[in-house]
């Protein structure tokens, strides 16, 4: 698996959601860059479906064995924040406290969890608001 391939798609995902969320439905190339959207994601799915579901598969496993496993893009963010540029002039991201699939964490039980994948780096977070993230996967094994 090349990683650094599988980050730029995921930025490249990353963005055109940013590019989508910013976006008014009444905007005249609303469908064209929505079209653009659904496009990568086919083409991320085709190239990193299977390994990427894989991850999930262990990262479940790990920490929310009674949550579903979905396709690896209902783990993407609607939308990312952007944190500038890395040493290497690609955009860093992080996201925001309610983005990601809600799991049942079961050592957090009584906490709404999230699992979403941000890129650059590469990574699996569970997130509970904005008090809690921990990364639970970066490019190897399950955290």
């Amino acid at each position: 698996m090349d990683k650094e391939k599988l980050n730029d798609a995921l930025i490249a995902l990353a963005l055109k959601r940013n590019q989508l969320s910013a976006m008014d439905y009444s905007d005249a190339k609303y469908d064209d860059v929505e079209e653009e959207l659904h496009d990568l994601e086919d083409d991320f799915l085709e190239e990193y479906g299977d390994f990427l579901e894989d991850v999930i598969t262990d990262i479940h496993d790990q920490y929310c064995p009674e949550s579903d496993v979905l396709s690896p893009i209902a783990y993407l963010a609607h939308s990312y924040l952007n944190l500038g540029e890395d040493d290497n002039g690609k955009p860093a991201f992080d996201v925001g406290a309610k983005e990601g699939v809600i799991v049942d964490v079961e050592e957090m039980e009584d906490r709404l969890c999230r699992l979403v994948i941000v890129p650059n780096p590469t990574r699996f977070i569970i997130q509970s608001g904005k008090a809690m993230k921990k990364e639970v996967w970066m490019g190897g094994d399950v955290l």
